[in-house]
């Protein structure tokens, strides 16, 4: 398990004041009628089985990913839906406090990020690592040949070592380009950016398994890319 941030222990003093907002003081006025139902905050959040055997994954064991699947990436599954519950009992308590909200939608874009990148991480596990298909020619036409991406791939990867966030391929939709961007504690990545391949740096991802070796994670990571993920990705990014 990863230590905890300063920005974890923000959010979680904020959900602190949340919560006592919600049991005490003003919020008992929804007792009176029934709270409105709102979609966006269901909270009903379900984890994606992961489509791959653990144990057969070259370089990356199976104690890693089921840590990391069990209890990272649930971990932010359940975080999410507590974040939307107490979402939804605060637009229905009109004197609900602002800083108290400020905290919960801060918690709000960083649990659906980690639960977004970590679903795009482990859906593109799974294969033997060989490129092809649309994504292959287009990483070769943006960046002069495959291997030039690959490289400045593994750089931006490499630059979040010993600290924590993402290297994610994405596809601008805005720009209609290609980009490999540097993305810090789940929200930080371009705005109109389809993800096309998520790498998590966080060193709960590979520090079981290589310590601070984070070369040798992305080395392992590379290995087992399905690249006709990876592609239908593109090309459903692209239609």
């Amino acid at each position: 398990m990863s230590k905890i941030t300063r920005r974890e222990a923000i959010g979680t003093a904020a959900l602190g004041v949340a919560g006592a907002a919600l049991t005490g003081g003003t919020a008992t006025i929804a007792s009176a009628q029934e709270p409105v139902r709102i979609a966006a905050f269901a909270g009903n959040h379900m984890p994606k089985p992961l489509r791959f055997d653990p144990a057969k994954l070259t370089g990356l064991s199976e104690r890693l990913i089921t840590s990391h699947w069990e209890n990272n990436y649930q971990g932010s599954v359940r975080g999410l839906n507590t974040i939307e519950t107490r979402l939804a009992a605060a637009m229905n308590d009109a004197d609900f406090p602002p800083v108290a909200y400020a905290g919960l939608k801060r918690e709000e874009l960083h649990r659906t990020g980690s639960v977004v990148l970590h679903e795009y991480y482990f859906g593109a596990l799974g294969g033997n690592g060989n490129p092809g298909g649309s994504i292959y020619e287009a990483l070769h036409s943006w960046f002069g040949s495959f291997e030039a991406w690959e490289a400045e791939f593994r750089r931006t990867a490499l630059s979040l070592a010993g600290g924590s966030g993402w290297c994610v391929l994405s596809w601008n939709a805005h720009t209609s380009s290609l980009h490999n961007y540097w993305a810090w504690d789940h929200m930080h990545g371009a705005v109109t950016g389809a993800p096309l391949i998520a790498l998590d740096m966080y060193e709960h991802s590979y520090h079981m398994d290589y310590g601070t070796a984070a070369a040798r994670y992305i080395d392992a990571f590379m290995a087992n890319l399905d690249w006709e993920v990876v592609d239908a990705r593109y090309l459903a990014a692209t239609a």
